[in-house]
């Protein structure tokens, strides 16, 4: 792609938002520009079925800086970033999503702690608004399970709210993987990082895109991502069924041949209940990883784009 040098990039994903991309446009622009004069501004489209690339085609009229990308179908939110993060040229990029709960003003505190000499500068939310006790709640059990389970550690209520140098957007575009966990990804990758805090207002427009079960495939793709526990988990859960039912057939052999034994029901009922519990699950979870293997070995692209808004795109990036 054909672009200009630019001192901050920032990369906004979306997915039906047409209510709300206007409004965070007139919010973000002065922000961006009292850090430099010299930035972009690119919406990913991520197979919106609204008029959102419709509004981000005109902003791209009326200011050249803005760049918007239409996916050619909806990819998934993490897919969208790394999209964005390709097509950046930025020393600095930021990630924000584009319901207004990633306060524009925040990049302020940002850019203030990358000049302290942070590569990267994370966000954590201390509390959203519009956030229900149900949501809440398994966010902070999906933190506690995936860094008990994995290698990295991932800090709870982290956000893809963050600024990146040039340094380490180059090195996390040479991380490949097709199933993404961006938050992963860059607690991986180390370099020097710090963390801000801030407070997540209510979506000014719309309503959140991650319905239950696209959180619990994302924490799937999060915990599979970092950690092989699961498959020892499974494997000793099995081990240890093997031995108590080891353990129960020579009580069973011994009480057979002291004319002891009852017929029933129960214990057989209860004994493959247990076992079958555990082998569906474990063959789940070895499912989940082959899954990830069989997705990285057919090497598609991670995603195709359908149109941009400017001219000035001379090569189409997949």
């Amino acid at each position: 792609m054909k672009q200009k040098p630019v001192y901050i990039s920032v990369i906004i994903p979306l997915l039906n938002e047409e209510g709300n991309i206007r409004v965070l446009y007139d919010a973000l622009l002065p922000v961006v520009e009292e850090v430099s004069g010299s930035y972009e501004i690119i919406f990913v489209d991520d197979g919106s079925k609204d008029a959102s690339f419709d509004i981000i085609n005109q902003l791209s009229l009326q200011n050249s800086n803005v760049l918007g990308i239409s996916l050619s179908r909806n990819f998934g939110h993490q897919v969208a970033l790394t999209a964005g993060m390709e097509h950046a040229s930025g020393e600095i990029v930021i990630t924000m999503d584009a319901d207004m709960q990633h306060p524009p003003d925040v990049i302020l505190d940002l850019y203030k702690k990358f000049k302290e000499g942070f590569d990267i500068v994370n966000t954590i939310r201390t509390e959203t608004a519009d956030s229900g006790t149900f949501k809440k709640m398994t966010s902070g059990w999906f933190y506690k399970i995936i860094n008990r389970l994995s290698d990295i550690h991932i800090e709870p209520a982290a956000a893809d709210f963050r600024l990146m140098n040039r340094k380490t957007v180059n090195a996390f575009l040479q991380l490949k993987e097709k199933d993404r966990f961006t938050r992963g990804l860059i607690s991986w990758m180390g370099f020097k990082q710090a963390m801000i805090s801030y407070t997540a207002p209510s979506r000014f427009s719309g309503k959140s895109k991650y319905s239950l079960f696209k959180m619990l495939r994302f924490a799937a793709d999060g915990i599979t991502s970092f950690s092989a526990k699961p498959l020892r988990i499974s494997f000793f859960s099995g081990l240890i069924v093997s031995l108590i039912g080891l353990f129960y057939a020579i009580y069973a052999v011994i009480e057979y041949f002291s004319g002891k034994t009852i017929p029933g029901w129960t214990s057989i009922l209860v004994s493959i209940l247990i076992i079958g519990g555990i082998q569906l699950i474990s063959i789940g979870i070895i499912g989940e990883y082959l899954a990830r293997v069989f997705n990285e070995a057919k090497n598609r692209p991670l995603y195709m784009v359908k149109q941009y808004t400017t001219s000035e795109v001379l090569q189409e990036h997949v």
